[in-house]
């Protein structure tokens, strides 16, 4: 049977952080369309006002796109947390020339506000942020002050009274720029350093199981391994001079290797065991792991110890398909016992009833696989069988019916291992030991 391995949780989780990289790296290209739409627009209407004529234009437009792809590569680096000097440098000429243009028009004043929006995305600290928004500010404010007067001529307003206020806006304007895409880029981060924990956690976890392991090894098999040692040793010193000595200690190595074998498959045996409540638990840790919200309900007493088994190897291939096999973002995990409320309405008369629900579901993948063959396999020696399919637009519902044996009592009597019962969807009475989808 398939089981949801180390590599495949570690696969979808690189997928997820691949994904939101691309997200976060489109969001701040889109953003490039907010300089470069304004700009064009600028550029027509003082090409359409004889402000410019072809060759600053050309010159314009051609700047424009070196500034959109410096834009492109400060964005990428600072994602990826190297960004170089010569493009801040490169891309902060070509961002202070265009500014120039603001001279025609106010429309290219957005250009070197988002140079200052894809330059903080690099690794620096609080005061070279305040030192380039300041200096950005200044520089804005010097051209935007020439500009109002030569393009408002009539107003009455002093230059050393139009040059504070601007400067104080466009610096206002670039600190909250790099404020909002330093706050996406922390999330980027977060996104980053949750990726790393979940990688560290899991290499901690196969860590801890391996020393338990050894040392479980070491308690079995430690005390009789040195007794049987001890024991062949005397029986070899002894087996010339006194024969019926070294035929008992020979009896006694037998003994201890019998009971050494037999602790080990005791111990094996517990290793593979497989319980409801444990399966449960390490379901949801993988299923949330990988970012699947899993919820449970609640857990019916007193069900056979062979029928928890069953329905925690149903549970585990269930959690195994949800992560291999979809992209699912919710799992809904229920358990509820069925008493037959009058002879032929139900299929199995009193039987556990396990759902698992995600949604998620990939193309059209409907087919049965090993795991699920296995797992029918596993169930009908119970005499029980499981259901398995799509289950609304991107559903998928994977049910497994198991009977329970006869328990003392009157036919059709209360709750197992409950107080109360309900109706259920199916035939006969349903007890809600755990949340019914």
């Amino acid at each position: 049977m398939a089981v949801a391995t180390t590599a495949d949780i570690e696969e979808q989780a690189a997928r997820k952080l691949e994904r939101y990289r691309r997200v976060t790296y489109r969001s701040f290209m889109f953003a490039a369309v907010g300089f470069v739409l304004p700009g064009l627009y600028g550029l027509e209407d003082a090409y359409t006002n004889g402000d410019v004529g072809v060759p600053v234009l050309v010159a314009v437009v051609a700047g424009l796109a070196v500034l959109a792809w410096c834009y492109a590569r400060l964005v990428r680096a600072g994602l990826e947390g190297a960004v170089s000097r010569r493009n801040v440098v490169g891309s902060g000429v070509v961002a202070a020339a265009l500014s120039l243009m603001m001279l025609t028009g106010p429309w290219f004043s957005v250009i070197p506000v988002f140079w200052v929006s894809a330059v903080v995305l690099a690794p620096m600290g609080r005061g070279r942020i305040v030192a380039l928004c300041a200096g950005t500010g200044a520089y804005c404010g010097v051209v935007a002050t020439v500009a109002a007067g030569r393009l408002y001529p009539e107003g009455d307003a002093h230059w050393y009274e139009i040059f504070p206020v601007l400067c104080a806006l466009y610096t206002a304007v670039c600190g909250f720029v790099v404020f909002v895409n330093r706050y996406q880029r922390r999330m980027w981060e977060l996104h980053q350093e949750a990726y790393e924990a979940r990688d560290a956690l899991a290499r901690l976890a196969v860590t801890e199981e391996r020393l338990r392991f050894s040392r479980d090894l070491h308690d079995l098999l430690g005390h009789s391994l040195s007794l049987i040692a001890v024991k062949s040793e005397l029986a070899r010193r002894t087996v010339r001079d006194d024969p019926d000595r070294a035929g008992a200690e020979m009896a006694d190595v037998q003994r201890a290797a019998r009971e050494a074998l037999r602790e080990v498959r005791a111990a094996v045996r517990g290793y593979r065991a497989v319980e409801l409540g444990a399966e449960l638990a390490g379901v949801r840790a993988v299923l949330e792991a990988a970012g699947v919200r899993c919820e449970i309900g609640r857990l019916p007493g007193g069900l056979p110890p062979e029928v928890r088994s069953v329905l925690a190897w149903v549970i585990r291939e269930g959690a195994t398909n949800v992560i291999k096999h979809s992209e699912a973002r919710n799992c809904a995990i229920s358990l509820g016992v069925y008493r037959d409320s009058a002879p032929g309405d139900a299929l199995y008369g009193d039987s556990v009833v396990l759902e698992m629900r995600n949604d998620g579901v990939r193309g059209a993948e409907t087919a049965a696989g090993s795991g699920l063959t296995g797992l029918t396999e596993r169930v009908a020696v119970l005499g029980g069988e499981i259901t398995a399919g799509r289950h609304g637009r991107d559903g998928f519902l994977l049910r497994a019916a198991v009977p329970l044996p006869p328990v003392d009592g009157p036919v059709g009597g209360g709750p197992l291992g409950s107080g109360q019962g309900g109706t259920g969807t199916d035939a006969g009475q349903v007890l809600p030991a755990g949340s019914t989808a």
